[in-house]
C-alpha cells in the first residue's frame, strides 16, 4: 500500500541523528521541559521571526491556552471555520465560547473575509482562522476586520509552518498563532507535541503559566491553567527537523508541481490553485472531482491510500448539533467537502511514486469512461 505519507521513509533519512539525540535526553535524566525545550523556543523564535514561541504538549492545547489567556469564557462567541480538523472548535468549546462558522472560498478553502462581518455580533470576541493544507488565508483583510471591530485573531497554522503570506510568516499577524506537531506534519514530532506564537509579552507571560498549572513558581498558582508541558525527546527531536524544514517544504512544493504536470489532462480534476502573493508549503496536495468516493475507493483497491480533509463538516457533527447548523448553511464548505480528495504527500516522495499513483487515477478514470 502506497501510504499518503510515508514517516518510515523520513525516520530513515535523520535515523543517526535523531537516535544519538533522545539517547542524550535519556541520558539526562531530565524529561520534561529542559534544555531542549527551551532552545526549541529559541529556535522556532527565530525562524518565525517572532518575539516569543511557548511550547506545549499539542496543537489542542495551544488553541485553548490561547484562548484562556485572552479571556475568552462562556457567554463568548468565536469566528472560525468548519472545514478544519475538529480540534479548531473543540478548543473553542472547552473554554465554554460559542463557535459561529462562516464559509470558505471556493478557490483555496480558506476561511471568506467577506462573509465574516456578518457574523459580528456583541457577543463576538475572536477571530479563529485556518490557513488549511499549508496556503495562507487572506489574513491580512481578517486583521483589518479584527481591529475595525476589536477582536482577538489566533492564527491555527497546524498546518501551514513556514508558509507566508506576503514575506512574513503565517503565525505572526494576528495576537497569537498555534502551531501542531503531529508526526503527519510539515514539521512533526515522533509523538504529540504543540507550540503557541505571539509578539506580546504579557500574553507570552501568561500563556508559560497556563501550560503549568499556572503556576508562576514552584507550588504558586496564579491562575486554572493545564499540564501542558512538552517533552524533552520531542523537542530535541523537532530541534532537529526544524534545521531541515525549508528544504522539506521545497520540496513539497517541487512535488505538487509535478502532480499539476502528470494530472493536467484529466478535465474531471480541478488542481488546487495557489493564490498571489502567497508561499504555499503544500501539506496536502488536494484535488477536487464529482465522484470523489468512487474514486478514493477505486485507488484503495490499487493499493495507494487517499484521504478525505474532512468529509463531515464540524457545524454538521453530532457534538455540535445544539449550535442548530443544518445542511445548507454554508453551502461553499459542504461543497467542498463532498468534492476533496488528498494525494499522497510528503518531501521523500519520489516522481517514480507520483507517476505510478497518477498511472493508477488514469486507470480509474479510463475504466470509469468505458463503463459510460
Amino acid at each position: 500500500m502506497q501510504a499518503i505519507v510515508d514517516l518510515k521513509v523520513h525516520y530513515q533519512s535523520l535515523k543517526e541523528e535523531i537516535n544519538k539525540a533522545v539517547l542524550e535526553v535519556l541520558a539526562s535524566g531530565h524529561y520534561i521541559m529542559g534544555k531542549n525545550v527551551h532552545a526549541l523556543e529559541e529556535e522556532l523564535a527565530q525562524y518565525l521571526n517572532c518575539k516569543h514561541v511557548i511550547a506545549c504538549a499539542n496543537g489542542t492545547d495551544a488553541i485553548s491556552l490561547v484562548l484562556m489567556a485572552l479571556g475568552i469564557k462562556p457567554g463568548d462567541e468565536v469566528i472560525t471555520v468548519s472545514h478544519s480538523f475538529f480540534a479548531t472548535s473543540e478548543a473553542i468549546a472547552l473554554v465554554g465560547a460559542t463557535p459561529k462558522f462562516v464559509d470558505i472560498q471556493e478557490s483555496d478553502f480558506n476561511i471568506d473575509p467577506a462573509k465574516i462581518k456578518s457574523l459580528i455580533t456583541k457577543k463576538t470576541k475572536a477571530i479563529i482562522p485556518v490557513h488549511l493544507y499549508g496556503q495562507p488565508c487572506e489574513i491580512t483583510q481578517i486583521v483589518e476586520i479584527a481591529k475595525e471591530h476589536n477582536l482577538y485573531v489566533i492564527e491555527d497554522c497546524a498546518q501551514a509552518l513556514g508558509a507566508k503570506f506576503g514575506d512574513k510568516p503565517v503565525g505572526t499577524f494576528g495576537n497569537a498563532g498555534t502551531i501542531s506537531f503531529f508526526p503527519t506534519k510539515n514539521l512533526g514530532a515522533f509523538g504529540d507535541a504543540g507550540a503557541i506564537i505571539t509578539n506580546n509579552s504579557e500574553l507570552a507571560d501568561k500563556l508559560k503559566q497556563l501550560r503549568i498549572h499556572g503556576s508562576s513558581k514552584r507550588y504558586v498558582h496564579d491562575h486554572i491553567g493545564l499540564n501542558s508541558r512538552l517533552d524533552e525527546i520531542q523537542a530535541a527531536i523537532l530541534r532537529i527537523e526544524l534545521k531541515h524544514l525549508n528544504k522539506w517544504n521545497n520540496q513539497r512544493q517541487v512535488a505538487a508541481k509535478n502532480y499539476d504536470n502528470l494530472l493536467s489532462e484529466l478535465r474531471d480534476i480541478t488542481l488546487p490553485k495557489v493564490k498571489p502573493n502567497v508561499h504555499h508549503i503544500f501539506h496536502q496536495y488536494t484535488i477536487r472531482l464529482k465522484n470523489r468516493d468512487l474514486l478514493y475507493e477505486k485507488l484503495k483497491e490499487l493499493g495507494i491510500e487517499t484521504l478525505i480533509y474532512y468529509p463531515i463538516p464540524i457545524h454538521l457533527q453530532k457534538a455540535f448539533n445544539h449550535l442548530s447548523y443544518t445542511a445548507g448553511s454554508l453551502p461553499v464548505t459542504e461543497k467542498i467537502c463532498n468534492e476533496i480528495l488528498s494525494l499522497p504527500m510528503y518531501p521523500e516522495i519520489t516522481p517514480d511514486i507520483q507517476n505510478q499513483i497518477v498511472d493508477k487515477i488514469k486507470k480509474v478514470f479510463r475504466s470509469l469512461s468505458q463503463v459510460q
